[in-house]
């Protein structure tokens, strides 16, 4: 019997309930991969991660993170969360404030503010590039957009390691009502290779936040995701590159997944060199062990 640290976390949340969902198994030396693959199946989370010594130079710990069906080369929430539980697990120590993570993706800094609860972590995301514009008119696109009110930016697929479409909504008020066809987002997350629509808008005056997202994945699976940082993070790259980046120096915050009961927060920060951090807080739920036979 071989029991292994095991833990669930709320992460872009200071609360329970609010977050994506996460599941941390630590110890994870001797699990092979379709034991990691049976985990994350068994869990049903979004993502579970496993945490692994580094095995190379400068990295903090390795990680790999797998969805109930596949492998995921890198996504947000899960670097943010396991991070969390490295630092708490007396793992891993930041210097100069920066955890490395070693992971499919390569090695990634994380950044490390604040104690406790009010700790802050924000993983530097791969670099993101704009694949292409198009028009709402295009007949990849036309029915995924033809109920929505668009906004001032043409919609565009970005490449951050996962393929995005993204679209700018009028205001808020058409974010939060949009209804969206899960057949045409499907459709469009197949034909392009991508993972569906990014739809997103500016806040409405006198909130806590400065953007409202909300991330439609079409493939394989087909659902609203709660908060995304890697979909965040390829979103803010592309603000960048327009030069629409809302809040002020380079920072923002946005509130995603309410439409799905969930109320989360995501800080995002393009720095000097347009580099994009994604980050937030993380709410610990779960401390236990798994015993994987």
């Amino acid at each position: 019997m071989t029991q292994r640290r095991y833990l669930q976390l709320d992460v872009f949340a200071d609360r329970p309930g609010a977050g994506n969902p996460l599941a941390v198994v630590l110890d994870a030396d001797g699990l092979d991969d379709a034991a990691m693959q049976a985990i994350a199946r068994w869990t049903r989370l979004p993502e579970t991660t496993f945490v692994f010594p580094p095995s190379q130079a400068g990295a903090s710990y390795r990680i790999r993170m797998f969805s109930p069906r596949r492998e995921v080369p890198f996504a947000g929430h899960p670097s943010v969360g396991t991070a969390c539980v490295v630092l708490e697990a007396g793992l891993a120590t930041p210097v100069d404030g920066v955890l490395v993570q070693e992971g499919v993706a390569g090695l990634l800094p994380l950044s490390v503010t604040g104690e406790g609860e009010s700790r802050t972590i924000a993983v530097r995301t791969p670099r993101a590039r704009v694949v292409e514009t198009a028009s709402a008119t295009d007949p990849r696109l036309a029915d995924t957009l033809r109920n929505l009110s668009l906004g001032a930016l043409p919609p565009a697929l970005m490449d951050g390691g996962r393929r995005w479409w993204l679209a700018e909504l009028r205001d808020e008020a058409a974010l939060r009502a949009a209804s969206p066809d899960w057949a045409a987002i499907g459709a469009l997350a197949e034909s392009t290779e991508s993972m569906g629509l990014c739809a997103f808008a500016r806040a409405d005056a006198g909130q806590d936040y400065d953007l409202v997202v909300r991330a439609f994945v079409g493939a394989p699976a087909q659902f609203e995701d709660a908060a995304s940082g890697a979909a965040n993070a390829t979103l803010a790259a592309w603000l960048n590159h327009n030069g629409a980046l809302p809040g002020r120096d380079g920072r923002y915050t946005v509130s995603q997944g309410r439409e799905v009961g969930f109320d989360a927060r995501l800080e995002l920060r393009v720095d000097g060199d347009g580099e994009v951090w994604s980050g937030g807080r993380v709410s610990n739920v779960v401390r236990g062990s798994i015993d994987w036979r």
